[in-house]
């Protein structure tokens, strides 16, 4: 073989080489809206298996995260201004997004810190209060914990010498769930329901939840 064919043979198989990459080789990613940059998390986290109870008096577990869009929020019924603040703002955010059709797919999850007070006919009445298609869950402590850190959504007794009157101080933050059980966003406080909803519409659009 001649070095004119040997250097045609190595330029085509370059060639072929070359093509190859530009078929097989994904494309970069979609970039984030700069809107999202401080929302939408950098790495998802997904979550491992959990066992809680909800408010009727149900087994909730990572099962019932599966094929829809959960937004999570932890606290407990006795919390004086944050819980029922943040409540409050996830009920207009819900109706906010019906009126867009952009609900049909989406829970709100409200998982008590508190198991002590907690019970199930106090977390009935508190989302019954709110809006009646909210889940509250809760659980034993170390089921909480291993939800919790999942989340690293910390929480602690403030004044444990005061009887059944303690606070609790914890995480305030709103997370995102996806339908393949990932934590793909958080939303920290104050938060606001019209930036909310504007938020969520961009990240649904983003992922092209179904």
């Amino acid at each position: 073989m001649s070095k004119i064919q040997t250097r045609i043979i190595i330029a085509l198989f370059a060639f072929i080489i070359a093509l190859a990459s530009m078929v097989f080789v994904k494309q970069p990613a979609q970039p984030l809206p700069a809107e999202l940059i401080a929302v939408v998390r950098p790495k998802a986290v997904t979550l491992k298996e959990f066992s809680l109870t909800n408010q009727h008096n149900q087994t909730f577990t990572l099962e019932q995260l599966r094929n829809r869009q959960s937004l999570i929020f932890f606290g407990y019924t006795s919390c004086p201004d944050i819980c029922p603040t943040t409540l409050s703002t996830l009920n207009i955010l819900f109706k906010l997004l019906e009126k867009k059709k952009a609900s049909g797919n989406l829970q709100v999850v409200f998982i008590s810190v508190d198991p002590e007070r907690d019970n199930i006919e106090k977390l009935n009445a508190y989302m019954n209060y709110f809006n009646e298609d909210f889940i509250a869950a809760t659980g034993n402590k170390d089921e909480i914990d291993k939800v919790a850190k999942q989340f690293n959504a910390a929480y602690f007794i403030e004044n444990d010498n005061a009887g059944e009157n303690y606070l609790i101080s914890h995480a305030s933050s709103i997370f995102l769930v996806n339908q393949e059980t990932k934590i793909i966003a958080s939303f920290s406080p104050p938060h606001n329901p019209d930036i909310l909803a504007e938020q969520y519409l961009k990240i649904r659009e983003f992922f092209n939840f179904k």
